[in-house]
């Protein structure tokens, strides 16, 4: 058995690693080994996650998916946690969450009666977790949006700050020819900020022409 850690935040100002050291310890405390560990910043309301991807592509029957809480794996919606399910359960891979103790018990159970029912308990405590993150998903939204749209008709709202030394890096880097991975590696942006300088260079040729 072999753990796999997925940290991941949703922008790139956050730190996807803030957790590391308490997965490790979690893994450590239980005589277990780490096999890889895969750090992304994307939101957590997408499928779009290159490295979540690869963990499940890297995986093996019987190994662990680590994760500090279940809204680190998923922000999704109904259909696409569905469908994050289905492939995590096709790759046969035991998902644990820190703030799931039902997921703790990585022994198998001794009895196959055993061994349903708490993998049946498992998974709808997941699925109850993953419901919760994504309602909390669509209210911080919500209030975001509210809280912008009462800023911007009392003239305070302006945006979030750019940081313009990073975005002119990725724009240098788009125009010599590297690939997003490359430029995501390299920077720690993710594949919507990317693409909305990449957007931005597009209009500025057309502009210039």
């Amino acid at each position: 058995m072999f753990v796999r850690i997925y940290l991941r935040a949703s922008t790139d100002e956050q730190d996807a690693t803030r957790a590391r050291s308490r997965l490790d310890s979690f893994v450590a405390e239980r005589s277990l080994t780490i096999a890889a560990r895969y750090i992304e910043n994307e939101s957590g309301a997408t499928l779009a996650r290159p490295e979540l991807f690869r963990l499940l592509g890297d995986c093996h029957p019987g190994d662990v998916l680590l994760v500090e809480q279940v809204d680190r794996l998923s922000r999704l919606t109904a259909n696409d946690w569905a469908k994050l399910r289905a492939e995590i359960d096709a790759k046969q891979i035991r998902i644990v969450a820190l703030d799931l103790p039902t997921s703790w018990s990585l022994a198998t159970p001794g009895d196959e009666f055993t061994g349903r029912m708490f993998a049946a308990v498992n998974a709808m405590m997941l699925d109850v977790l993953a419901a919760v993150a994504r309602k909390d998903y669509d209210d911080r939204r919500r209030r975001q949006a509210e809280g912008q749209a009462k800023a911007k008709a009392a003239g305070l709202y302006k945006g979030r700050k750019e940081n313009v030394a990073r975005n002119d890096g990725i724009a240098d880097m788009l125009r010599a020819g590297l690939r997003w991975r490359q430029v995501q590696a390299a920077t720690g942006a993710s594949k919507d900020t990317i693409a909305k300088i990449k957007k931005r260079m597009e209009a500025a040729k057309v502009e210039a022409a």
